[in-house]
Parts: C-alpha cells; sequence; structure tokens
C-alpha cells in the first residue's frame, strides 16, 4: 500500500503513523483562545519572580535583571518550536521526541519528576502563610498538597480548572505591581538604566547554581516549557482540536485519545490555515506569556531592591521575604505588608498547582503513549498527581523543605533537560514536519543559542557543585 508523501517523514519504528486530517481554520475570534500563554506565566510566576530574581535583587541590586529578558526570550523560541509540532500533528513534543527513540518521553517526565517531588513552591506558600497567620510551615505545605490533589482530580475538564486560577493568580498579581509601583518603590526607580548601562553575571558572590536557576526559571523553565504541547491540545489549537482533553475520572466524562495525532497535506487552504494558527500562536505567546512574565519579574526585583538591597544580616534563604513585608508595614502601611504575604502565598499555592499538574500531565501523556495504550489518561493522570503529592508530603515530614535551596535543585535539572531538548526541537521540526512548516533559519539559530546557553551554564553549576563537596563546601 503506497504512503502519503505527507506521512513519509514520520518514524513508524516505535509508533504508528499519524493520521491525515485537514488543519481547521484559524480562530475568528481569537480572545476565545488566548490562555496558554496566561497559564504558562502564572505556573512560571513564582520560582523566578517571587523567588530567585527577588533575592538576587535583594544581594546584588539590578544587576542580573538583564538575564531575565535573555531568559524569556528564549524560552520564547523554545516555546514555540515546541507548539510547532502539537499545531501540526496535534500530538505533544514528547510524542514527537518518542518517535525517534521510544524513551525520550520517559527520560524528560523522570527528569520533571526529580525536578519536582522537592515541593518548594508548596514550602515557600505555606512560610508565607506562617508570616500573616503563623502555624507550622509543615502542616500547612502538607494541608495545601492535599488541596492540589483534591482541585486537579475533581475538576471536571482539568485544563479549564487550570486556566482560571491562573488567570485569577495574574489578574491578582497585577493588581499588587500597580499599587506597588505607586506607593512603595519611590526614587529607586531611578536605578532602573543601570539594568542595561551596568549588568553583571554575579557568580563569584552568589554561585553558578543560582544564577542558573533564575535564568532558566525566568517565566518557565524544564519540563513546563514542554507542557506548552499539552496545554495548547486542551485549548484546542491547530490539530489539537481533535484530541479529546484530559478530564477528572470522577467528575468528568471520559474520552478515548488514540495513542498518535494528525498531519495534513500542505495543500494551499492548509497552509493559509497554518500561516493563521502560527501567526496568532506567536502573539498569544509574546503578549501573554514574555510581557506578563517580565513585568513581574522587573517589578518584584524593583521591590526587593527598593526594601532590602544592602541591609545587614539578610539570611541567604526565603526569610528575605518577611523583612521585606516589614519593611513595606513601615513603609506604606501594616495593611501592605500583609498584602503581599498573601498575594505571594496565593501565587506559589497556585503555581503548586500548576507545577502537580504539568508534571503529571507529561508523565500521563508518555505512559499512554508509549508504553500503555489501553489505559485511561485521565485515570493515569489522577494517580500521578496523586503519587506527586504523597511524595511531597514525605519530604515534607522528613525535613528537606528549605524552598530556596529546593528551588535551585529543581532549576538545575530543570536547565540540563532543556539544554537537552533544545536540540532534539530542532531535529524533530525539521526532520518530520511537511517541508513547508520546517523550522529553518532564524529560528533554528534559536534552538542552536538555546542549546549552547544551558549547556554552558549547566556545566558551570554541575563544575561549582561537584568543586563545594569536594572542597567540603567552601
Amino acid at each position: 500500500m503506497a504512503i502519503d508523501e505527507s506521512l513519509r517523514s514520520f518514524p513508524t519504528k516505535y509508533l504508528p503513523y499519524p493520521q491525515l486530517r485537514d488543519l481547521p481554520a484559524p480562530p475568528a475570534n481569537q480572545w476565545k483562545f488566548v490562555g496558554p500563554g496566561i497559564v504558562a506565566a502564572g505556573v512560571g510566576m513564582a520560582s523566578g519572580e517571587f523567588i530567585l530574581f527577588p533575592y538576587i535583587a535583594s544581594q546584588v541590586g539590578l544587576a542580573f535583571v538583564w538575564a531575565a529578558l535573555v531568559g524569556l526570550i528564549t524560552q520564547y523560541f523554545l516555546n514555540m518550536e515546541i507548539e510547532r509540532y502539537t499545531l501540526a500533528t496535534g500530538e505533544t513534543i514528547l510524542t514527537g521526541f518518542s518517535r525517534m527513540w521510544r524513551h525520550w518521553g520517559l527520560v524528560f517526565a523522570i527528569g520533571a519528576y526529580f525536578a519536582n517531588i522537592w515541593p518548594a513552591w508548596a514550602t515557600s506558600s505555606a512560610t508565607l502563610i506562617t508570616y500573616i497567620f503563623g502555624g507550622s510551615v509543615e502542616i500547612i505545605a502538607i494541608v495545601i498538597l492535599l488541596l492540589v490533589g483534591a482541585i486537579l482530580t475533581l475538576a471536571p475538564i482539568v485544563y479549564n480548572a487550570l486556566e482560571r486560577a491562573q488567570m485569577i493568580k495574574v489578574a491578582a498579581l497585577l493588581i499588587l505591581i500597580v499599587v506597588g509601583a505607586l506607593l512603595a518603590i519611590g526614587p529607586a526607580w531611578r536605578d532602573v538604566p543601570t539594568i542595561v548601562t551596568e549588568p553583571q553575571f554575579p557568580a563569584a558572590t552568589l554561585g553558578f547554581a543560582l544564577l542558573m536557576s533564575a535564568m532558566a526559571f525566568a517565566g518557565a523553565g524544564g519540563g513546563q516549557n514542554l507542557c506548552q504541547s499539552n496545554w495548547i491540545r486542551d485549548k484546542g489549537f491547530g490539530m489539537g482540536a481533535y484530541v479529546p482533553k484530559i478530564v477528572s475520572p470522577i467528575t468528568g466524562q471520559p474520552e478515548a485519545r488514540g495513542r498518535v495525532g494528525f498531519i495534513f497535506r500542505p495543500t494551499p487552504e492548509n497552509l493559509a490555515n497554518w500561516r493563521g494558527w502560527w501567526r496568532f500562536a506567536n502573539k498569544e505567546q509574546l503578549l501573554t506569556f514574555v510581557l506578563i512574565s517580565f513585568l513581574s519579574i522587573m517589578f518584584m526585583s524593583m521591590l526587593a531592591y527598593a526594601t532590602v538591597f544592602g541591609r545587614e544580616g539578610l539570611a541567604s534563604d526565603i526569610s528575605f521575604l518577611e523583612v521585606e513585608g516589614n519593611v513595606l508595614m513601615d513603609r506604606v502601611g501594616t495593611w501592605f505588608g500583609y498584602f503581599f504575604w498573601v498575594i505571594g502565598a496565593i501565587a506559589l499555592f497556585m503555581a503548586a498547582l500548576g507545577i502537580v499538574d504539568y508534571t503529571s500531565r507529561l508523565a500521563a501523556d508518555v505512559l499512554k503513549t508509549a508504553y500503555l495504550p489501553n489505559v485511561s489518561e485521565s485515570k493515569l493522570y489522577a494517580g500521578l498527581v496523586w503519587g506527586l503529592c504523597l511524595i511531597g508530603i514525605i519530604v515534607i515530614a522528613v525535613g528537606l523543605g528549605q524552598p530556596l535551596l529546593l528551588i535551585v535543585i529543581a532549576a538545575v535539572t530543570g536547565g540540563t533537560m532543556m539544554f537537552v531538548y533544545s536540540m532534539l526541537l530542532l531535529v524533530t521540526n525539521r526532520k518530520m514536519l511537511p517541508k513547508p512548516i520546517r523550522i529553518s533559519g532564524f529560528r533554528a539559530g534559536t534552538m542552536i543559542w538555546s542549546f549552547l546557553l544551558f549547556g554552558v551554564l549547566a556545566f558551570l553549576a554541575f563544575q561549582q557543585q561537584i568543586s563545594n563537596l569536594l572542597g567540603g563546601g567552601a
């Protein structure tokens, strides 16, 4: 039987050919499809935005804020190559990787799990809650993880619940930005030009691991970028319109999903629809994920710089947020310090929700596609959600709960993953997709840049940690 030319480039050693279908028309009402970029910004708007970059600003001022823009722009191009494959096929990018080698998806799913079994976001949110109400960080963090598990397994359509939660979070943080910009930062605004005129890479002061963590977690990072596939598919982008959504196995209506996706013939009509989807997806990602993430990093760094930079005896852990809140109480009013902690606690809780979702979503997709084709993806997802939450509870119970340290571990793991999948994206999107929509030219160059950037940072961070171990932590 002759194979259609549009299918020939797909390896079939591990997975069958995709099915042929026409690409749906791009949305006439684009507002209805805005969301995945906000989810990406919302899930990522915690570690880098609320902790890592503000902490760096508290130690060395605004000298490293430039790296946020470098990290975000690099991740923008990474996310768009991840979206390119899913727009064209309805498959996640991990399925694309698994077509080349069956276990690539499993490698990245395990990497995401390793990065996120440390419940740094839950313990960070719990720490801020104790500044407001008191109580035990460990008990509050465990309650947070139980709530996360319940929300993600009871929501009828998981993506819809996640999107609404992240939109609420983004709105709350934008309110904090507006109020803080008017009342709290003051004369520190004059130092904004030093971000450009006096950039630094303060590795001698803070170490490569922390700086790599900040750059890797500027906006998203690690496995979260890979999940852009899953989120745009559930939103119905491109060929994702043909793929059923993940639903609750308890309250949702289960739908069957096959192991593979779809591909379109490069007819004039399909290519016109492709150009419409590609323009929209690029715009949605730029005006949501990149813009929201940079504004939040910039503001939170400025707030830390204006309140606690240069302060003697500032601890090298998340407790700098307690000092920052107390300074805001003195400068603006008691209400604003509590408002700062409340928004931070909400932001970090919503981050925990998104992180458990994307980690479980990646793993469920990989298991369904490559290993357990006859098992419900929704049931796999629910089991993985509770598994990750229970692992997090055990980690907290045995005392591994220092938020900043855990975030650095997670981010170094995530940065190493980004180094590897940057090159895999280039190979997948050059070899498998129809010629008119393959990655080429400048976009191919951005994948090489990402590969080199995260490769160098991962090597330097790893080298530093080995030196610290051999030197007794010196």
